[in-house]
């Protein structure tokens, strides 16, 4: 990953949970026996999912899903960790998201006493499945996982077959980041917005770049979208239909003429997580389905 995505990313994700940055001091104390500390959105819901909840001593900024685990001591957000934040909650196994960091604080966190297994990112299918064989392993419920996987798998070969759709017919997408400055932050290829956009059956309408990138009010009138995807929360992400059409680099869009934009919570959107399904079918009926 690329620093100026990385840095992106970074971006994305403080403004995304910045609503929860204040769940640390009001956390309730865990279960005594929880071993685990989860970092990263995804993985935390693969531990409640594989019926592993129970175990969660902490979690990250990032983990908001499912609603309980809020309620958990908050080690910070997962691109800025601190290692004194994450070894003073005592865990004996860490769970992280690949992408974790800094590197130099990683390093410390990697000398401790301390089981660490990285999951790697994952933005297809199989990727997902990955995820959690690799998580159920490291919780010691393989047969679990396997069953969890099976569930997943066949939720999603559905929700893909009923998201196809004639090439002729489907509409162009700019995933908005941010419209911070009154300038448009958009995804590119590679992203987790990308390949969502793709799952449901959607053209991404910028594709010419990788990762997340400020781009000219002329690149968005070219790139020519039919919808506007946003997150639904977290600082200028909230912007109002009216705002976000007015803008100039919008206003003269396909989009802006039909009015057409679709919020989508930030973490089911570009978790892919067990509830990628769910995200799938959400923004194809967001797409063909509403307002027919």
């Amino acid at each position: 990953m690329s620093a100026p995505w990385l840095a992106m990313m970074t971006a994305m994700f403080g403004a995304l949970f910045a609503l929860t940055a204040n769940a640390q001091q009001s956390a309730q104390p865990p279960n005594p026996n929880a071993d685990v500390l989860s970092i990263g959105g995804s993985v935390t819901e693969i531990v409640a999912a594989l019926g592993q909840q129970h175990r969660l001593m902490a979690r990250d900024t990032t983990s908001s899903y499912p609603p309980e685990v809020t309620s958990l001591p908050d080690v910070g957000y997962m691109r800025a960790l601190s290692p004194e934040g994450v070894l003073s909650v005592g865990p004996s196994l860490i769970l992280s998201e690949e992408g974790a960091g800094p590197p130099e604080a990683l390093d410390v966190i990697r000398a401790a006493d301390v089981d660490y297994v990285e999951v790697p990112d994952a933005l297809t299918p199989e990727g997902i499945l990955r995820k959690i064989a690799i998580i159920g392993d490291a919780l010691g419920v393989p047969d679990r996982a396997d069953r969890l996987a099976d569930e997943v798998r066949i939720a999603l070969s559905a929700a893909l077959t009923d998201a196809q759709r004639p090439e002729a017919e489907k509409k162009r997408v700019l995933f908005v980041l941010s419209t911070q400055g009154g300038k448009i932050n958009a995804s590119g290829a590679g992203t987790a917005a990308d390949a969502l956009i793709r799952m449901a059956g959607g053209v991404n309408a910028v594709t010419d770049y990788e990762g997340y990138r400020q781009i000219t009010d002329e690149a968005v009138g070219q790139a020519a979208p039919d919808v506007i995807l946003m997150m639904d929360r977290g600082g200028d992400h909230g912007a109002a239909d009216d705002e976000v059409f007015a803008m100039p680099a919008i206003k003269l869009t396909p989009a802006a003429r039909t009015r057409q934009v679709v919020r989508m919570d930030g973490l089911l959107m570009l978790g892919f997580g067990p509830r990628t399904a769910e995200a799938v079918r959400m923004l194809h009926d967001a797409l063909y389905t509403q307002g027919t």
